[in-house]
């Protein structure tokens, strides 16, 4: 830590880059438009694989019909996201060249098994999609097997290179040049299982309450019917057990944060200075140095942070202002992420409590039922607010450092800013045409579902009919 001390001080006095704000927001936009579909990339082929599985194993036909359904619905998610991946992995090295030309060589590794991973899954969705009516169903279902676990692989090597900037790892810089490399002990860093944990369950919950929700939403329009009950158990269940291990998982990553970023602890419990016990601040914000409109709760921050009753929070005025995030933006990420995720925890508590108890909720004639239907629908969209809001905390929290007391992201970013302003909005433009692409398209294959069209054929080229009469 001498080392990256020294460092710190060396680079305190950088001047702000020109191409650092377009490179920020070129690095918000993309992340947090891939982000979601990344989510149903890692968490789509697991609920694919338990409803396959029901429809094989129990001879239920409407299962599979389900999980024919999910994979094309999958196979369009996929796509689009294999766009803006492909976007993000031009941007690491277009806007963040002294990042990438330092520490290149530390971060190859991981990027190298997400390549491998992303390629892997898109060959099994391949041939998954391609196996109905042509493979033997124990084997087709097996197809869904690596689906699943490159999607955990994939999501552990992106979090991999997440956690080294906030944990680095496996290097030594000896006369301003990096060396000694270990890409191994850099990959398997000490903060990267409980954030891959962390990410892995997240996705999870978005992709279980947002596909939970779409069924809701038919259910509330009077389509109580099996298809829709099962649609939405299953993913409903998913996002179930997530909610209610995420509060777990999350409270051991933020434990750490004590002992490993203070500042951006401070600033998620909006501490302006050292208190035993620190309470729980709900809210709030820091104006002129000072705490405002927050409810405070006594004792709850040592014990959340700290798992004590008495152990301090560091405030912000231990911190070197230059070395503070912004603060606000972070507290209010944080929370946010945090209060809907209770809420989603609590909804799931609620359904399966009021279901062991012998109340089916989602019977027409149920008391509640509609209730919960609205909030199964609300549940889609605040689970992507959630992780938004988990993921700016995260990467705003870490500023002014983009790799952790190493290098500041002034110190990342290169000169060139209009080329950056102009790569922006033509960005912009291409996730705006693809999000209305993928509603266009997944609206018009619900309806001809709806209508019982089950294979949907391609509007265009030969009839199979006159080819099969010209082969004969």
């Amino acid at each position: 830590m001498d080392l990256l001390t020294g460092l710190t001080t060396l680079a305190a006095d950088v001047p702000d880059p020109a191409g650092l704000l377009p490179a920020r927001q070129q690095m918000a936009l993309s992340l947090g438009w891939h982000i979601v579909l990344a989510c149903f990339g890692v968490a789509f082929p697991t609920m694919i694989l338990v409803m396959h599985w029901r429809g094989v194993h129990r001879d239920d036909p409407l299962a599979l019909v389900l999980a024919r359904r999910w994979a094309k619905v999958s196979a369009v998610l996929f796509a689009i996201g294999a766009v803006s991946g492909t976007v993000l992995s031009f941007e690491m090295g277009l806007l963040w060249p002294g990042l990438m030309g330092r520490f290149g060589d530390v971060l190859g590794l991981p990027f190298a098994f997400e390549g491998v991973a992303f390629f892997l899954e898109a060959i099994f969705l391949g041939i998954y999609l391609y196996g109905w009516g042509r493979i033997p169903p124990r084997r087709h279902l097996l197809m869904l097997v690596p689906m699943a676990l490159t999607g955990i692989a994939g999501t552990f090597s992106v979090l991999a290179v997440n956690g080294w900037m906030n944990n680095p790892t496996g290097f030594r810089i000896v006369d301003g040049e990096v060396t000694d490399v270990d890409p191994w002990a850099a990959m398997f860093n000490s903060g990267v299982l409980w954030q891959f944990l962390h990410m892995w369950v997240a996705a999870f919950m978005v992709a279980g309450f947002s596909i939970a929700a779409v069924y809701a939403a038919g259910m509330l329009r009077g389509r109580r019917d099996r298809h829709h009950r099962l649609g939405f158990t299953v993913p409903f269940a998913f996002a179930s057990v997530a909610a209610l291990l995420q509060p777990a998982i999350g409270h051991l990553l933020g434990s750490r944060l004590a002992d490993t970023q203070p500042a951006k602890l401070a600033a998620f419990e909006l501490a302006t200075e050292t208190e035993s016990p620190s309470p729980l601040r709900l809210g709030g914000l820091l104006v002129d140095g000072e705490v405002r409109w927050s409810i405070d709760i006594p004792y709850l921050g040592s014990v959340i942070a700290r798992n004590s009753l008495t152990a301090p929070v560091q405030g912000l005025d231990t911190i070197p202002l230059d070395e503070q995030p912004p603060v606000n933006i972070t507290h209010l990420a944080f929370q946010s992420m945090v209060g809907i995720g209770t809420a989603l925890a609590l909804l799931a508590l609620v359904y399966w409590v009021a279901r062991w108890r012998g109340h089916d909720l989602l019977r027409p004639e149920a008391r509640g039922g509609t209730w919960l239907l609205r909030a199964a629908v609300a549940a889609g969209p605040l689970a992507v607010v959630a992780l938004e809001a988990g993921w700016i905390a995260t990467e705003v929290g870490r500023q002014p450092w983009v790799v952790y007391g190493v290098m500041r992201t002034t110190e990342a970013a290169g000169n060139a800013s209009t080329a950056l302003w102009w790569v922006l909005g033509a960005s912009a433009l291409l996730y705006a045409a693809m999000t209305v692409g993928a509603v266009l398209v997944l609206r018009s294959m619900a309806r001809r579902w709806r209508e019982g069209d089950e294979s949907l054929p391609s509007p265009y080229g030969p009839e199979l009919e006159r080819v099969e009469e010209q082969r004969r």
